[in-house]
């Protein structure tokens, strides 16, 4: 498996789904900055065919390691976050998945009649993160009933497998300080933050600061006809140093909560 081209494609299409995120790069690099990302993060289901187990796969060839595990009990949410063993630099991968036997009779049947309706081999295939929505044309109806349910499911299952965001690494910019100069920063270029939690989620003495501009909308062709909705965002992380002087690379599950609202069409009115 090759990282360079396998990192640079999840880019590509991730970027296609969130111009905003090319935008703000390119502002921070105008400022003078060199962007470095902190990690990814994919989200799926944790049907046996496509679960964590199964989407972590090409990151462990790529020399990824399994660290921290997080649990999201009212999105019914669990995650797993992998680094690179040898590699400080490489990005972080976070992957979450909804539990399915947690939700209702007919999200389960949704959500398995739209898997089983794909060819099979799709799922074994090693490159499944970069070939987005494997299955057909979503229905609008579909969509809409299980946002009532989940917005996590709705918008998989609407954008399929993709990264769900990239973050920028606030340490190594290198005309900002930290959190609140970014955020200042992209309010004052017009972009509107998650303020679930407050704009910034976490604390100093948590170890880990996040925030993140609210996700793109897009047209997407529904069976019913074009609707517009959520795609991915751009997220921005600032780490602090543990007592033994290293930098802390886990994740904090309540921060991490709030930011998954940013997908949330509700957020896009409010």
């Amino acid at each position: 498996m090759n990282s360079t081209y396998y990192f640079e494609e999840l880019w590509k299409q991730y970027s296609a789904k969130t111009p905003s995120a090319q935008k703000v790069k390119l502002l921070f690099e105008l400022k003078g900055n060199t962007v470095f990302n902190d990690h990814i993060a994919i989200r799926t289901f944790n049907d046996s065919r496509i679960n964590i187990d199964v989407l972590s796969t090409a990151f462990l060839k790529m020399g990824y390691i399994a660290k921290g595990e997080y649990h999201f009990e009212a999105k019914k949410l669990y995650a797993k976050h992998f680094e690179h063993e040898n590699d400080p630099n490489a990005p972080k991968i976070f992957i979450s998945e909804l539990l399915l036997e947690q939700c209702s009779t007919e999200l389960q049947q949704t959500i398995k009649k739209t898997l089983d309706h794909v060819d099979q081999d799709v799922f074994k295939e090693e490159d499944l993160i970069l070939k987005g929505r494997v299955w057909e044309t979503p229905s609008f109806q579909t969509y809409l009933s299980l946002l009532e349910e989940s917005e996590y499911a709705a918008w998989m299952y609407v954008n399929g497998f993709c990264s769900n965001h990239f973050t920028v690494d606030v340490n190594k910019l290198e005309t900002f300080e930290n959190l609140v100069e970014v955020n200042t920063f992209l309010k004052e270029n017009g972009f509107k933050l998650n303020a679930a939690g407050g704009e910034i989620k976490g604390t100093p003495a948590l170890l880990l600061e996040q925030s993140s501009i609210l996700a793109d909308t897009q047209e997407v062709e529904f069976a019913e006809g074009y609707q517009k909705i959520t795609t991915c965002y751009y997220e921005f992380s600032y780490r602090y140093k543990k007592p033994d002087g290293m930098i802390f690379t886990g994740f904090i599950a309540n921060s991490a909560d709030k930011i998954f609202e940013s997908t949330d069409m509700q957020m896009q009115t409010n």
